[in-house]
């Protein structure tokens, strides 16, 4: 149906061009477009006027009308625009880059985590260079 349309459409859009070019100003006949005198014109003396002036204002009548049946079967077939969807979440900035197992920025990749022992805990030995700890009373 819209190519339908679309296709008279696109003929009144031609055919409204040549059927304004065919007109004259006030005053002139149409016999003055092809060079003719005034007594021997294409349509008569009187009825070029009329004929011409009902041919375009059928055309533009077919004219407006298609372009509005075309504007609203436009709009009627839009589903979704952009603005309906959500935007996406945007990447940490810290996020290692997709196919690399690298840290970013040169960091140490982290330790992995030791599973808890089930025996009792051991108390640490003192780091050599650290300070001893205060003896508690």
């Amino acid at each position: 149906m819209v190519i339908a349309v679309t296709i008279l459409h696109l003929v009144a859009c031609v055919f409204l061009i040549l059927v304004v070019l065919l007109q004259t100003g006030k005053g002139a006949e149409m016999g003055a477009v092809f060079g003719g005198g005034g007594s021997s014109t294409l349509f008569g003396a009187s009825g070029a006027g009329n004929f011409l002036t009902k041919l375009t204002t059928g055309t533009a009548i077919v004219f407006f009308l298609t372009s509005l049946f075309l504007a609203y079967s436009s709009i009627a077939r839009t589903q979704k625009t952009v603005f309906d969807q959500a935007l996406p979440e945007p990447p940490p900035l810290n996020a290692p880059k997709e196919g690399t197992n690298a840290p970013p920025s040169g960091e140490k990749p982290p330790a992995p985590a030791e599973a808890p022992s089930a025996t009792a805990p051991q108390a640490q030995a003192p780091q050599p260079g650290a300070p001893p700890e205060p003896a508690t009373k």
